[in-house]
């Protein structure tokens, strides 16, 4: 089973797609797209070329655990390819995801100003990630 990790933002959205039985995240890439009818058509497309049957956006909660309008988008967006793909879109805490994705990419070598290009998708990679192990523990 296909699942698909989305780290959505206003300017760059990174994903992450599994591999075919679900248990490892990998193949990050990044949307750029500020227009969110055109990031969903975009997200239609690659959800249909790969056939995925699930999918994990990141949900970024505060640091409190409240709701803020970071979060609320993030669920309008779940909720629209939702009805779009008629998949399952699960909202997961992402706090300190993009943290962990900078802390990724600098020990990995990269330059701070290299970061913006790809923190999405390790962000994304992330998510992904952390949902596959979950669904792996609850069995």
């Amino acid at each position: 089973m296909k699942i698909l990790g989305i780290d959505y933002g206003d300017a760059r959205t990174g994903l992450s797609l599994s591999d075919a039985t679900g248990m490892l995240a990998g193949s990050p890439s990044v949307i750029s797209e500020w227009n969110k009818e055109k990031l969903l058509n975009k997200l239609c497309d690659y959800i249909a070329q790969n056939k995925v049957e699930e999918i994990v956006m990141g949900y970024p909660k505060n640091m409190d655990g409240s709701i803020g309008e970071r979060a609320e988008k993030c669920k309008t967006l779940a909720n629209d390819l939702a009805d779009r793909t008629g998949l399952n879109v699960v909202l997961w805490d992402e706090r300190q995801t993009t943290v962990a994705a900078h802390q990724i990419l600098h020990q990995s070598g990269k330059k701070m100003r290299k970061h913006r290009q790809s923190v999405d998708a390790v962000a994304a990679t992330l998510i992904l990630q952390g949902y596959l192990d979950f669904k792996r523990m609850q069995k």
